[in-house]
C-alpha cells in the first residue's frame, strides 16, 4: 500500500509538471514497484494517469485555457482506436510489449531534450509551426474547417491506439503534435492534452473493466495519491524553469528505458 501511495505521488507529480509524461513511467513503475506484468499494469497507469488528469483538466477549464472543442474531437478519434490497442496488447507477447514500450520512452526522450533546447513561451510561437490549425485572433479559439478535424482526428487515433496498447495516456504525442500543428501557446496545449487523457483514459479502463480488470488496494492507493501529486505539482510549474524540467524528464526517460531493457534481455 505505501510503496504503491509513494508511486503515485510521483507519478502525478510528473504529469502535472509535463503535461505528458506521467504514463511513461507510472507502467515502469507498477511493473517494478508492484509487480505486475505489463499488460496488467497499462489499464491500471491509465486510472492513476486519467484521474490525475481530470484534476488538471478541470483547473484548466476554470481558467478557460482548455480548447474543449479540440479535446473532444481529439478523444472521440482516439476511442475508435483505443479498443485496437487493448486487442493488440493482448496478441503481442509480453516481450514484444516491453520493447514497444522502451523504443516509445526512448522517442520521448529524445523530443524533450530536442525542444529543450529551443523551449518555446507562452509568449512565442514555434519556428517549426506548420499552421495547419490556425486560432483566431479575437477569440483565441481554432478556425474549424475539415483540415483542423482532420488533423485532430489522425493525432487523437494515434493517441488512442498507444493509450490502449501501452497504458501511456497519450500526451507525449498530443503535445508535440499540437505544438506543430497548432498555434495554441503551451500553457492552452499542456491543458487540452490533460483534458484528452483524462476522457481517453476513462474510455479505455472503461472497456479494460469489461474484459476483467480489477484494482487491489495497492493500485487504489496509486491511483488516489497520483492526484495529490498532480496538484501540488500545477503550484510548482511557474517555479521551475522548463528546459531544467524537460532535461530531468529525458534523463529519468532514458534510465528507466535502459532498465527495461536489462530487463527483457535478462
Amino acid at each position: 500500500m505505501l510503496i504503491g501511495g509513494l508511486l503515485g505521488l510521483v507519478i502525478g507529480a510528473v504529469l502535472g509538471l509535463t503535461g505528458a509524461g506521467g504514463g511513461i513511467f507510472a507502467v515502469p513503475a507498477l511493473v517494478f514497484g508492484l509487480g505486475m506484468d505489463i499488460r496488467t499494469a497499462a489499464p491500471v497507469a491509465l486510472v492513476a494517469v486519467g484521474a490525475a488528469a481530470t484534476l488538471g483538466a478541470l483547473q484548466g477549464l476554470y481558467q478557460g485555457i482548455v480548447r474543449y472543442k479540440a479535446a473532444i474531437v481529439l478523444a472521440a478519434a482516439g476511442a475508435i482506436t483505443a479498443p485496437l490497442g487493448i486487442g493488440l496488447a493482448q496478441w503481442l507477447p509480453a516481450r514484444w510489449l516491453n520493447l514497444i514500450f522502451v523504443a516509445t520512452m526512448l522517442v520521448v526522450a529524445y523530443r524533450m531534450f530536442k525542444s529543450s533546447r529551443g523551449t518555446r513561451s507562452d509568449n512565442e510561437f514555434s519556428m517549426a509551426q506548420s499552421g495547419v490549425c490556425k486560432i483566431s485572433k479575437k477569440t483565441g479559439r481554432f478556425i474549424w474547417n475539415l483540415r483542423i478535424v482532420t488533423t485532430l482526428g489522425s493525432i487523437g487515433a494515434v493517441s488512442g491506439l498507444f493509450t490502449g496498447m501501452l497504458g501511456i495516456g497519450g500526451g507525449f504525442i498530443i503535445v508535440p503534435a499540437l505544438e506543430y500543428f497548432s498555434e495554441l501557446r503551451m500553457h492552452s496545449i499542456v491543458a487540452t492534452s490533460l483534458m484528452v487523457i483524462a476522457l481517453l483514459s476513462g474510455f479505455t479502463v472503461f472497456v479494460a473493466s469489461g474484459q476483467g480488470l480489477s484494482l487491489t488496494a495497492p493500485t487504489w492507493a496509486f491511483s488516489t495519491v497520483a492526484l495529490v501529486g498532480m496538484a501540488g505539482a500545477r503550484f510548482l510549474v511557474p517555479k521551475i524553469p522548463s528546459t531544467a524540467l524537460q532535461r530531468i524528464f529525458v534523463i529519468a526517460c532514458i534510465i528507466v528505458a535502459v532498465t527495461m531493457l536489462m530487463r527483457n534481455i535478462g
